[in-house]
């Protein structure tokens, strides 16, 4: 699909807020609303946009530890680590990679105590032979 560069303006837009308005992209762009309704349509039916999400302050829910970590399963392993790792809530994103580990996980938890816990019960999971975590101290950008 060719994206012009009124397309990569409403995505800008729409990534900034989710829920900003037809009539407010229309103006911006100097076209009808029908017309931004139409593109939007466009680029949800050829998977340029593929959801609409919110981002969460985890601190004010009373998680106040994320970690990126890195894993290192087995390759045998691999897919099931990853199912077992897909159904916990903790995990925030999940990702193989060709890095310096196979799976990079964000998880978050409530205070350094359950954090521990997890990486543990992550380290006893059948595969997994190494979990190296990187706490984030201060988000600068999402």
């Amino acid at each position: 699909m060719m994206v012009d560069e009124k397309d990569r303006i409403i995505i800008s837009m729409l990534k900034e807020n989710s829920r900003v308005s037809y009539s407010e992209i229309a103006r911006k762009l100097g076209i009808s609303e029908v017309a931004v309704m139409k593109r939007i349509k466009k680029l949800e039916s050829n998977g340029v946009i593929k959801k609409y999400t919110v981002i969460v302050d985890y601190k004010k829910l009373g998680y106040n530890m994320v970690s990126i970590t890195g894993l290192d399963a087995l390759p045998e392993y691999l897919f099931s680590v990853i199912e077992q790792l897909k159904k916990k809530d903790y995990v925030e994103f999940l990702a193989i990679t060709s890095g310096d580990h196979s799976i990079m996980v964000k998880i978050i938890a409530q205070d350094n105590d359950e954090l521990t816990r997890i990486h543990r019960e992550i380290e006893s999971m059948q595969g997994v032979h190494h979990v190296r975590p990187a706490i984030i101290l201060n988000v600068i950008k999402e």
